[in-house]
């Protein structure tokens, strides 16, 4: 029995795959559900690349400002250290060219203040040591306290015995291999940073690609929200509505009008099915009333006769009733006063009706449950007075309200001929969640790029025309961005700059990135001549409909003019 459970699941994913591997092939094989649920899946796996690729980014920040800020910190004391030690040699040989011990005193403080100066610069480059680093970092502290002894001692003989003593002691080839040493540890701490400092770069760069593909899981998630929207009102939405129709029709007699749908496969396409039963049905019912017999035995034939299709009407009312419930929308549907006629499942579980409540009931009923169950807070007979209104005016409605419970529930509503009242409704909930959330997002990057101080513009890769000018970049050129956007570079500079402009271009759809900034003299026509450094880049590329160039520009004319003077 353990053996068949996975064997079946194996047969039942492959009967899957076949069915999607039709519906790519042009074949509508699916069911509603299958495509609703599979946009879903696909919307959940690309929301969690989302997350994952945001938890990537911030971990990557945090990583690349550590590595930079310790890197720098170890370069500044490893610089701090080899100048201490160049200031204490100095000190030193002023001690070697001393006569007295009244001339050598100064040069001795100086040489026991920069000791004390060298000892607290290695410990400060000790708090900024990886566990990576501590063995050459360990071997270097142990020769700068050799130092630190070797001059205390030449401090001491000095001021005790005599310069000559002292010079006696500093000068030898101990000394000199042990300062060599020093050396050849500090160009290897060197060396140690220098690489971090180049794998922060490299970071850095990890970053950036992060971003991409932050924004790529951004677009691919609209672009399923989209596809599912799309989905609803063509798969659902709008066939429910035809088939309204095609029902009112059969009830009012035209038994022989066409179904629409009924090539469709998934739950739209037996709902579809089973209206054809009761128009069948229902035809049926018409002719044996049309062959009225004019003796008893006869009338009792043809009654019996439409008793045996009165029995196959029921079951295809009950067909009828067993596809509305396995739609995945709540389906409820009123007469001309308001009166349910029917309603699935789901919009019973959507309101968490009671069996009290059915077909025969009055939409009044519904509303004084949903009051006290805390769903509904506003007046009753205004709400039923204004569905009456609509249900008088015929007129297809489509909006969307929010429950009590912070649910939030679209609505679709359409009339029925013979004044009846069809309205599929959808807990729309986790997609106005999700819309909010892209909201905020892209209002968070509109502040960004409005306050950053340097100037952004972006222009159209197909027609030459300004799109997008940040507040910097206003302030730069000296228009508002009313008078930019829309116009090309001609109509706003002189023909040099709007040549040099367009050479610019030209250059960056042939490199296809300028991350490298490129200085340059525009005659601006309200600011006059201005020296700029900008970086360019491309979004998009020849043939899409996105392609535009995007202009990085900062204002270097007063910090060259400040130079100069």
């Amino acid at each position: 029995m353990n053996a068949a459970a996975p064997g079946s699941r194996l047969e039942a994913a492959s009967r899957l795959v076949k069915k999607f591997a039709r519906f790519a092939r042009g074949t509508d094989t699916l069911s509603v559900a299958e495509k609703v649920y599979s946009i879903a899946g696909f919307l959940a796996i690309v929301t969690t690349f989302l997350l994952v690729m945001s938890i990537q980014t911030v971990r990557l920040q945090t990583t690349y400002r550590h590595m930079y800020a310790s890197s720098a910190e170890a370069a500044i004391n490893v610089g701090r250290i080899n100048a201490l030690i160049y200031a204490v040699v100095m000190e030193s040989r002023g001690i070697y060219m001393s006569a007295d011990r009244s001339a050598m005193k100064p040069f001795a403080d100086g040489l026991v203040r920069r000791n004390r100066e060298l000892a607290e610069a290695v410990k400060g480059l000790e708090r900024t040591v990886d566990y990576d680093d501590a063995e050459q970092v360990s071997s270097f502290r142990q020769r700068i306290a050799q130092f630190i002894d070797f001059r205390q001692e030449l401090v001491r003989r000095g001021l005790e015995i005599s310069p000559a003593a002292a010079r006696e002691w500093g000068d030898n080839d101990a000394n000199r291999t042990l300062r060599a040493k020093l050396n050849g540890d500090l160009e290897a701490l060197v060396r140690i940073y220098g690489q971090r400092a180049r794998e922060a770069d490299d970071l850095a760069d990890s970053n950036r690609y992060a971003a991409a593909y932050l924004f790529v899981l951004g677009l691919a998630s609209l672009v399923l929200a989209g596809l599912n929207v799309v989905v609803m009102r063509r798969s659902v939405v709008g066939a429910l509505a035809e088939i309204t129709l095609a029902t009112d029709r059969i009830a009012d007699g035209d038994v022989r009008s066409k179904v629409p749908h009924l090539g469709r496969n998934d739950e739209i396409g037996r709902l579809a099915r089973a209206v054809q039963h009761f128009r069948d049905a229902v035809a049926r019912i018409f002719e044996l009333e049309e062959l009225e017999l004019g003796t008893a035995q006869a009338r009792d034939a043809a009654m019996t006769e439409r008793d045996k299709f009165n029995d196959k009407y029921q079951a295809k009312k009950w067909q009828l009733s067993a596809a509305i419930n396995s739609m995945p929308q709540g389906l409820i549907m009123l007469d001309g006063k308001a009166n349910v006629v029917a309603m699935n499942g789901n919009y019973r579980q959507m309101y968490n009706l009671p069996e009290t409540i059915q077909s025969g009931s009055t939409l009044g009923e519904i509303l004084q449950h949903r009051v006290k169950s805390g769903l509904y807070s506003g007046d009753i007979a205004t709400y039923l007075a204004a569905v009456l209104a609509r249900i008088a005016k015929r007129e297809p409605a489509a909006y969307e309200i929010t429950l009590n419970d912070g649910r939030t529930i679209r609505i679709h509503e359409r009339p029925m001929d013979g004044g009846g009242w069809v309205s599929v409704q959808e807990d729309v909930t986790e997609q106005r969640q999700r819309q909010r959330i892209l909201e905020r997002m892209e209002r968070f990057l509109a502040t960004i790029i409005e306050n950053v101080t340097e100037g952004i513009i972006a222009k159209d890769a197909r027609n030459q025309r300004y799109v997008f000018v940040n507040r910097a970049a206003e302030q730069m050129i000296g228009m508002s961005r009313g008078e930019i956007i829309g116009k090309t570079a001609r109509e706003l500079f002189s023909p040099d700059a709007a040549e040099l402009i367009e050479r610019r271009d030209q250059q960056l759809l042939a490199q296809k990135q300028q991350l490298e900034p490129i200085l340059d003299t525009i005659d601006n026509p309200t600011r006059g001549r201005r020296v700029i450094s900008a970086r360019r880049i491309q979004v998009g590329g020849a043939g899409e409909e996105s392609h535009m160039f995007v202009t990085m520009i900062e204002d270097r004319t007063g910090k060259i003019e400040a130079v100069a003077a």
